[in-house]
């Protein structure tokens, strides 16, 4: 049977890259090989349509393996997570059944949102009742003045009940620079509060109490290389000056945690978390920490959070294929925790059945997937090892500008929050234009659905934010998802009431459906309602059915050739009764619009704008 395979692996030599490219290069026919087929990324770098073994000589972190330094391969030698599910608390004996329920139902990572008025040890106390410390990761997130007194009480609490502290894990929110970024307010005393947490948390040895929250950034709208950056450069500052104010380096390291956001760019987002684990092993080796069995210090320990930059109102069950695959991309590079946010929280507050689905989602790819048996699989996939470096290298660029200065300093000076406010902003209008797509969004929306009824109390959620409310001085991050400005166009739009939107189709078959589905998906993004048609003889024949279906928009759909006959007729016999659209970029435009005809749509048009000007056009505000 050996020699069988080795017969068959000789009837087909090895082909080189060249060959390759010869066969891309005549296929193309002529078609430029790099605008054609290589992949400019907003990350700062290119990406081939294809890589090869050579693709990967001379790099060394391909040669290590899980659990070994730098880490690329993943900080242990399995790809065990924590399924991890948020409590907001609210009243805590309930909060305290909810979460023996969620443990009961496959969660065993639990994330306390607390109010500064329940840190106290009886409520703590109530609050963990029946809950083994060993057990289950236990995270709570509360407001900074407090989290110092919670690290405490907690201390005191898990050695009361005779835990061992060495399997007690979990973490406390603690964020010296959130309040910042969130709300404007610089924390001058940082770097003293900082040491007060460390210190009160020596007892806890597994638990860690400096966070890096770079899911915030992921949410401003950041790129991959700029959330990585940043986080970077956000646990280098808390690892010099508390080292420089007399801490061990490996006592800091292993209280920080980096708490991450996952986007939608599949391959991307897995090649940053092993980017994140390598980068982040050689900030702290540069410290020279103190070695120990497991040089436990250059290990980075790192939560991950779907993001809600790229959630919808509208068609919110799409947001369940977003997550879904943002979860896969950290447990298949990871991560050592994971939160999947409930697909409805962009306009209400989460229930039970989101809550259970959104569990659910992690336990699928555990018990049915199996994601948790197999460590880094994508290693030696010549792919996703040149993406880990490119995005390594780009990360580590923005991080040697950002730690030059110092992050806190760069905070206070606006720099990071400009090139965030840059970034989203670039993002806002490749919506807007849809080369950024948002299924149900942007594109192919729904265009019967009615979101209004479905939104809470006060409208579209706006992202959780810290306790501070008193805005500060200093400029805060973006606050904006991707789909916002849709969504508000579109509540409008059904506030006011649909326009009607009538196709009339004529001349060539092909070209006529073609642009008919292109304004039909136009125009639904604005929720407008649509009438479709198979086609008319004469454009006289096409208008006459326009106005028996009251319509307030007609949108010529036909060829570019027939564009010069069809639509000065069009617009001649119309009159501004009704608005009048072609669809399409043809040759004859200027002539057209010599004519007077005005509006156009085509795959350039800004989607977002135009719609705002065919309300604006339509009275609705």
């Amino acid at each position: 049977m050996a020699n069988q395979k080795e017969k068959l692996f000789s009837e087909f030599p090895p082909v080189s890259t060249q060959e390759w490219m010869d066969k891309i290069i005549a296929d193309l026919k002529g078609a430029d090989f790099e605008k054609k087929l290589v992949w400019r990324t907003n990350e700062g770098f290119n990406v081939n349509p294809f890589y090869r073994n050579e693709n990967i000589e001379g790099m060394k972190t391909t040669d290590s393996l899980p659990g070994e330094f730098p880490y690329v391969r993943g900080t242990k030698k399995d790809n065990s997570w924590y399924t991890r599910q948020d409590i907001t608390v609210t009243g805590i004996k309930e909060a305290n059944a909810k979460a023996l329920d969620l443990l009961n139902k496959g969660v065993n990572s639990l994330g306390f949102k607390i109010s500064v008025d329940d840190v106290n040890p009886e409520t703590i106390k109530a609050l963990l009742k029946d809950i083994t410390p060993e057990a289950v990761e236990l995270n709570f997130n509360v407001c900074k003045s407090k989290a110092l007194e919670l690290t405490k009480i907690l201390a005191d609490y898990f050695k009361s009940t005779g835990a061992d502290l060495m399997k007690c894990v979990g973490s406390i929110n603690y964020d010296p620079f959130r309040s910042l970024l969130k709300k404007g307010r610089a924390c001058d005393n940082w770097v003293n509060e900082s040491i007060e947490m460390v210190k009160a948390a020596v007892s806890l040895p597994r638990f860690r109490v400096l966070n890096v929250n770079a899911y915030d950034v992921n949410n401003a709208g950041a790129y991959i290389y700029q959330e990585l950056g940043y986080a970077l450069a956000n646990g280098n500052e808390i690892l010099s000056k508390l080292t420089e104010a007399g801490l061990e380096a490996a006592t800091v390291a292993e209280k920080i945690k980096f708490n991450f956001g996952i986007g939608s760019n599949y391959f991307m987002e897995i090649a940053k978390f092993r980017a994140a684990r390598w980068l982040w092993a050689e900030i702290v080796e540069a410290y020279n920490p103190s070695k120990n069995a497991c040089n436990c210090a250059s290990k980075i320990y790192s939560h991950a959070q779907t993001t809600s930059f790229n959630m919808t109102v509208y068609d919110a069950h799409v947001n369940l294929l977003r997550s879904q695959t943002e979860a896969m991309s950290a447990t298949i590079a990871g991560v050592n925790s994971l939160t999947v946010l409930p697909f409805d929280e962009p306009f209400k507050k989460s229930d039970e059945f989101s809550e259970r689905i959104a569990r659910n989602q992690q336990l699928l790819l555990k018990e049915e997937c199996h994601f948790d048996l197999i460590t880094d699989p994508s290693a030696g996939s010549y792919y996703i090892e040149n993406l880990t470096k490119s995005v390594a290298e780009q990360a580590w660029k923005l991080f040697l500008e950002v730690d030059e200065k110092g992050f806190y300093e760069n905070l206070k000076e606006g720099t990071v929050q400009n090139a965030l406010k840059a970034s989203a902003d670039a993002r806002f209008k490749a919506a807007a234009t849809r080369r950024e797509s948002l299924l149900g969004t942007n594109q192919f929306p729904n265009f019967t659905e009615m979101a209004s009824s479905k939104l809470g109390e006060d409208g579209i959620n706006k992202s959780a934010c810290c306790c501070v409310t008193e805005k500060g001085d200093y400029q805060v991050l973006p606050d904006t998802r991707l789909a916002t400005q849709f969504e508000t166009l579109r509540l409008s739009t059904e506030k006011h009431g649909a326009p009607k939107v009538f196709m009339l189709t004529i001349g060539n078959l092909a070209m006529r459906l073609a642009r008919a589905q292109f304004s039909s998906n136009f125009f639904a993004c604005a929720g407008y309602k649509l009438i479709d048609n198979l086609g008319f003889n004469t454009v006289e024949e096409g208008i006459k059915a326009a106005r028996e279906k009251e319509a307030d928009i007609i949108v010529l759909c036909s060829s570019d050739d027939e564009y010069a006959e069809y639509a000065p007729e069009a617009f001649k016999l119309i009159n501004g009764k009704e608005m009048f659209v072609v669809a399409g970029a043809p040759a004859c435009m200027d002539d057209l619009k010599a004519l007077g005809i005005e509006n156009f749509i085509n795959v350039k048009s800004n989607v977002l704008e135009t719609l705002r000007i065919f309300n604006a056009k339509l009275g609705i505000e």
